[in-house]
């Protein structure tokens, strides 16, 4: 038994024998105690107004010195509450330092509920965002962004989020919305200078492809004029074959980039046009295996039933710049297997080879433009570096995207992935190896 308790008892154990001894020498039992324990019982409510006194006042106050159970009960609470003080405290200086920094932040931060409405935003994110923060908290924040593509973006997030203009077009902001425990928490970068060196950056590409084109296809005229003259001494006879395959890989190289910047341009989804992707891959099929002198083995695994909505010229791209990709890197005894079929996600176009394969840490870069695991043998095999690049804006324009899967020495395989809303179904499938 606790100390307190223990002085409780023997208190009240002397007050009963006090309230019998008077009792005895007065003769008057039944008063006696009523005294005395009416006495002991003021007491008590003496000190339990202490108490509440203390508690009502306890931040200018000490607390009442009362032993006993009083004293103990008093301590506790007294403890409770230093405890909670400095609890309160600490909060209130984490709060001020989580401020202070995210005043200093080069990005805007905009705390969000779980209905995506404002709680809390720092002053980056009300000058980026005109935000105000006696109007504006509570309110969604689709209603403070008017953007069809930011509202896109809250229905259906995606990795890496969403750029959208702001304040008439002439400010780029980078959204980043992030789950946080029930709540959002959005991320807004200004990235205007960015947007417009990329758009130069395109715009350039788009131009010097036009201009190049015009001179290369008069380059390449004459050279198969010289190519093809029977009065060609046999010593120019390699140097201008040399010419003209150099000359066709510069039309080609010309040929994607005007395809890259006419898809980097378009910001409209492909249209919704039935395409036989089954009788597609056929035909591809074919001319690869016309286009190589010695070409590996093909083999098809098609589901005919299943058409995919979308543009038959970019889905030919996206095909043949992956069969293409195979080829180079599979030799002619190995074997290249292209599938087409549907699932309950969609549609994947996947080809999968049994080439050099590529080392993991080339895998993140190869949709960039111009890049090249093995520059070497790529160089050796011909091509622009932007078949990938192509293939990844295509299938961006398809609603898909690609993923990539590899292992040096053992082959590659590359999978286009189609949304359900752009396949149409009906049941049958081929296989087919050649």
């Amino acid at each position: 038994m606790l100390p307190a308790w223990s002085f409780a008892l023997v208190r009240l154990a002397a007050a009963i024998a006090v309230a019998t001894a008077l009792g005895l020498l007065s003769g008057r039992m039944g008063l006696s105690f009523a005294v005395v324990l009416g006495g002991l019982l003021a007491w008590q409510f003496v000190n339990l107004f202490r108490l509440q006194r203390w508690l009502r006042h306890r931040a200018h106050e000490a607390p009442p010195d009362i032993g006993g159970v009083w004293g103990d009960a008093i301590g506790l609470i007294a403890r409770i509450y230093r405890r909670k003080q400095f609890h309160k405290r600490r909060v209130t200086q984490l709060f001020r330092d989580f401020r202070r920094l995210s005043a200093a932040l080069p990005d805007g931060v905009v705390l969000l509920s779980e209905h995506l409405e404002i709680l809390w935003f720092n002053r980056t994110a009300a000058a980026l965002l005109g935000l105000r923060r006696k109007v504006d908290v509570g309110l969604p924040i689709s209603n403070l962004v008017r953007n069809p593509e930011f509202g896109a973006y809250l229905r259906r997030p995606v990795a890496g989020g969403v750029i959208v203009r702001v304040r008439g077009g002439d400010t780029w902001l980078a959204l980043v919305v992030i789950p946080a425990g029930g709540q959002h928490l959005m991320l807004a970068r200004e990235v205007t200078r960015e947007v417009r060196l990329e758009q130069m950056r395109k715009d350039f590409v788009a131009n010097a492809s036009h201009e190049l084109r015009s001179p290369l296809t008069v380059i390449a005229g004459y050279l198969d004029e010289l190519g093809d003259d029977s009065g060609l001494g046999p010593e120019w006879r390699e140097p201008i074959a040399d010419m003209r395959r150099q000359a066709m890989r510069m039309r080609e190289i010309v040929d994607d980039l005007l395809e890259l910047s006419q898809l980097e341009s378009t910001a409209d989804e492909a249209p919704m046009i039935a395409v036989d992707v089954s009788g597609l891959i056929e035909r591809l099929e074919r001319e690869a295996r016309a286009s190589t002198p010695l070409p590996p083995r093909f083999e098809l695994d098609l589901d005919h039933g299943s058409q995919l909505y979308g543009s038959e010229s970019e889905l030919h791209s996206i095909a043949w710049n992956l069969i293409s990709n195979a080829i180079k890197y599979t030799p002619a005894e190995g074997r290249i297997t292209i599938r087409w079929q549907r699932d309950a996600t969609g549609a994947q176009l996947t080809v999968r080879d049994t080439g050099i394969g590529i080392a993991p840490e080339h895998l993140p870069r190869l949709t960039e433009r111009f890049y090249r695991a093995d520059r070497a043998r790529a160089r050796t095999k011909g091509g622009s570096g932007l078949g990938l690049s192509i293939v990844k804006h295509g299938l961006q324009r398809h609603g898909g995207r690609l993923e990539i899967a590899s292992e040096e020495g053992h082959g590659s395989t590359f999978t286009a992935h189609f949304p359900a809303r752009r396949i149409s179904a009906r049941a049958a499938t081929v296989t087919k190896a050649s």
